[in-house]
């Protein structure tokens, strides 16, 4: 815990960085790419499962031409379930299936904002003292994603609608549980060296879903389709998911769960440049908005006497 609390005071670790702005460059084109797919007759779940089964057969390709392919041991267990049950397939499933009641650009917004759950959950479970200043970056981050999702334009009436708002809370809630047993019970594989494992759950829990909601779906028999499925499945998935999953356990949760509220403004700019969406006056103020609270976060404090230590807590000498 202590260096925990040290990371939420000093300075960022570069690599940390790093790999959180990978992250999001990655994950930001899933979502354009998938609502290609989706156009071109694919079926949401079915496209889940292929880009979980995709990856992982990317990443164990990967650990076995580098020798580094290991069983899972028991101090393994706790991550493998979160990332491979939750943060992958609860999150697949959830997000997947709100597309066909959410517009793709809100689909991408809501379910990328893990900052709602994180609060409560690293207070309660962590207990990693926040600054003041990260709670202050939180705000202005989310206050970014509410201008982005434009609540007031939302059909409140419909309850498809409002099922698949509540889906992609849910995915959200996936995901953030994930970072938080992630950063509590730090596996003894490395990140990569466990994706496959997870890859491979994710793809077993999705299948019974597949078959019972859309037995008679597809991925698509357009080239599109399948370009848009190895790009997320051999690049952008597993890449993506490993910088993300590394970058989490390398941050402070509050740094790591507001750099991600860059997501959904850089996955808009995507659709921009790919399926010529408009860039509007909202998504220009709440993608300011999600850049100046990711900056508030990441700011260097330069000095672990620069907040206040939690209570009962000391310093290493």
């Amino acid at each position: 815990m202590d260096e925990r609390l040290s990371q939420n005071n000093a300075t960022l670790p570069p690599a940390g960085v790093a790999q959180l702005l990978a992250s999001v460059v990655l994950l930001s084109s899933a979502w354009p790419l998938t609502k290609i797919a989706l156009a071109l007759g694919a079926t949401p779940l079915w496209f889940a499962e292929g880009r979980a089964v995709l990856s992982g057969v990317t990443t164990a390709v990967i650990v076995v031409a580098g020798g580094r392919l290991r069983l899972p041991g028991r101090a393994d267990l706790p991550a493998l379930v979160a990332i491979g049950a939750l943060q992958l397939a609860g999150y697949f499933a959830f997000a997947h299936v709100a597309v066909a009641w959410v517009p793709a650009g809100r689909t991408a917004i809501l379910a990328n904002t893990t900052t709602i759950w994180i609060v409560p959950l690293s207070l309660v479970f962590l207990r990693e003292p926040i600054p003041p200043r990260r709670w202050v970056a939180a705000a202005i981050g989310l206050a970014g994603v509410v201008v982005l999702m434009s609540p007031w334009a939302i059909d409140w009436t419909s309850l498809p609608v409002l099922v698949g708002h509540a889906f992609l809370l849910a995915a959200g809630l996936c995901w953030s549980v994930a970072i938080i047993v992630t950063r509590a019970a730090r596996p003894s594989l490395s990140m990569f060296e466990l994706l496959p494992w997870c890859f491979g759950l994710a793809s077993l829990l999705l299948l019974p879903l597949v078959l019972l909601e859309a037995p008679h779906g597809t991925l698509g028999s357009q080239p599109g389709c399948w370009l848009a499925l190895a790009a997320i499945g051999c690049v952008a998935g597993p890449i993506g998911t490993w910088c993300i999953v590394e970058a989490t356990a390398k941050l402070p949760t509050m740094v790591s769960s507001v750099g991600f509220l860059t997501t959904p403004a850089v996955s808009l700019l995507l659709a921009n440049l790919l399926l010529g969406e408009a860039i509007t006056a909202d998504l220009v103020a709440g993608s300011a908005l999600i850049i100046g609270g990711v900056a508030i976060a990441a700011f260097p404090t330069g000095s672990l006497r620069a907040w206040p230590m939690a209570p009962g807590r000391r310093r290493r000498g």
